[in-house]
């Protein structure tokens, strides 16, 4: 499962290592919307930006619709789920290991003491 996951997370990972497709994402946050909306906010030719879109949808942060001759954006927010659950696999292991570096500091602070 962790290599599946991990198959997962890599892209995931890649598509929002880009601050513009971490913008279109904040922006997908409030509804979906036009590409063409979209790519108004970013410096770049129009194909520059549908590489970007290309590759979160590869990575299934977003879905895309056409209709006519306008292309429609909604954000996936199950595409997160992979990074989720990474990330709280990585709090627990984290977190307890520090708890228990805490409480051996504790313990060692106490021994001085006496």
């Amino acid at each position: 499962m962790a290599n599946q996951n991990a198959d997962l997370l890599s892209p995931l990972l890649a598509a929002l290592a880009d601050p513009t497709r971490r913008a279109v994402v904040r922006a997908l946050g409030q509804g979906p919307q036009a590409v063409s909306k979209l790519a108004a906010a970013h410096d770049m030719a129009l194909p520059s930006f549908l590489k970007h879109i290309d590759r979160m949808e590869r990575a299934g942060l977003i879905v895309t619709r056409k209709s006519g001759r306008v292309r429609t954006c909604q954000l996936q927010p199950e595409g997160l789920r992979p990074l989720q659950d990474w990330l709280a696999r990585e709090h627990a292991r984290w977190g307890s290991g520090l708890d228990r570096l805490a409480a051996h500091l504790d313990a060692t602070e106490k021994e001085k003491r006496q």
